[in-house]
């Protein structure tokens, strides 16, 4: 199993280490090699995704990313940024579906803004396109137009799918519906947009293959705010790029901290880059106060979709729920009468509990 482990920036290289700790503990004959994805990329080579990370990252099975970005790289040229790294590897490796799970552990009930009946054993897989819509249409960019006679800046971007892009997107999830409870819910914005008119078209044309599987759907606003008032009615919901990176992340904040939770982003072979839901939180690196338990998870996840190792997954998921119940909680979910333990503490007590 080779994995080409991408620690990046900011709290990226300490969530990181715990996973891997966890994945060397398991003694699966792993084969792990780092490189450099991001901002830390742009300092050694002035590339957010230089040449050897790409060989390394080809040359891989799966890749486990921690996180990139933070201000200090927000006023360098577009192409330099390196958010652009991230984008640069999911259109590479041709990573299409992105997976996320939303999962409430009952030990983290209080965690939530929202009332603990509301979300109570919630269980969400969001799936989302990665590789198209707005974020790579062309033609995009800010340039100098005449607006009612004058001369102003004028940005634009472009938002567009193929049939086939939405078709394979729509299979994925309608297939991971079966292995749940079977319903899926397809969020677009018909009403106003024909890329999301063809969406809704082709998510039903695939439905015909699934006949156990229950299809509805919802227009992006309404399932935003369904999402906080009722996000149980939920199974799986698919989406595209734009409204898929916003979805997903009101939904991590259901379960009480977006530090919680995984992701998966898969080839058409299952190939992935696995990394947590959050970003680089440059607020505290250098603290050992981050969450490790998502990186974790999102190595469990690895174990499961890329390498068919479902009982070591199994095994990293239940020791995560150890420690919970254990009471061991790192800032971002800690609540009085827990015990409040830093980064490093976080992956002793998971290697304990395996």
């Amino acid at each position: 199993m080779k994995i080409c482990v991408l620690p990046g920036d900011g709290i990226g290289p300490e969530i990181i280490a715990e996973a891997v700790r966890v994945l060397r503990a398991l003694d699966l004959g792993c084969e792990m090699e780092e490189a450099q994805l991001g901002g830390c990329a742009v300092d050694a080579t002035g590339d957010p995704y230089p040449e050897a990370t790409q060989r390394i990252a080809r040359e891989a099975d799966a890749v486990l990313l921690g996180a990139v970005g933070g201000p200090r790289w927000d006023t360098l040229p577009r192409p330099q940024r390196p958010e652009r790294g991230l984008l640069g590897i999911r259109q590479q490796l041709g990573l299409f579906a992105n997976l996320r799970p939303a999962i409430l552990y009952p030990e983290l009930a209080n965690a939530s803004t929202l009332k603990s009946e509301v979300v109570a054993g919630l269980d969400i897989l969001i799936v989302r396109e990665l590789t198209g819509d707005i974020y790579f249409g062309q033609p995009r960019g800010i340039e100098m137009r005449d607006v009612a006679g004058r001369q102003e800046r004028y940005g634009f971007n472009t938002m567009h799918y193929s049939e086939s892009e939405i078709r394979r997107i729509v299979r994925v999830a309608f297939e991971a519906a079966r292995k749940r409870g079977r319903k899926l819910c397809s969020v677009d914005k018909m009403n106003v947009l024909e890329t999301t008119q063809l969406w809704r078209d082709v998510a039903n044309e695939v439905a015909v293959d699934y006949p156990d599987v229950e299809l509805s759907h919802q227009l992006v606003d309404n399932a935003a705010m369904q999402l906080v008032r009722n996000p149980k009615q939920f199974d799986v919901i698919v989406t595209g790029n734009l409204f898929g990176d916003i979805l997903s992340d009101e939904a991590a904040m259901l379960t009480g901290s977006i530090g919680m939770l995984p992701s998966a982003s898969l080839d058409a072979n299952n190939k992935g880059l696995y990394e947590p839901c959050h970003g680089s939180a440059p607020d505290i690196v250098g603290q050992g106060a981050a969450n490790p338990l998502a990186t974790i998870l999102s190595a469990a996840m690895m174990l499961r979709y890329t390498f068919a190792q479902d009982a070591a997954a199994v095994r990293i998921e239940a020791a995560v729920k150890k420690v919970l119940a254990q009471g061991y909680r790192t800032a971002d979910i800690y609540e009085p009468g827990m015990q409040k333990v830093g980064t490093r503490a976080m992956g002793d007590a998971v290697l304990a509990a395996l």
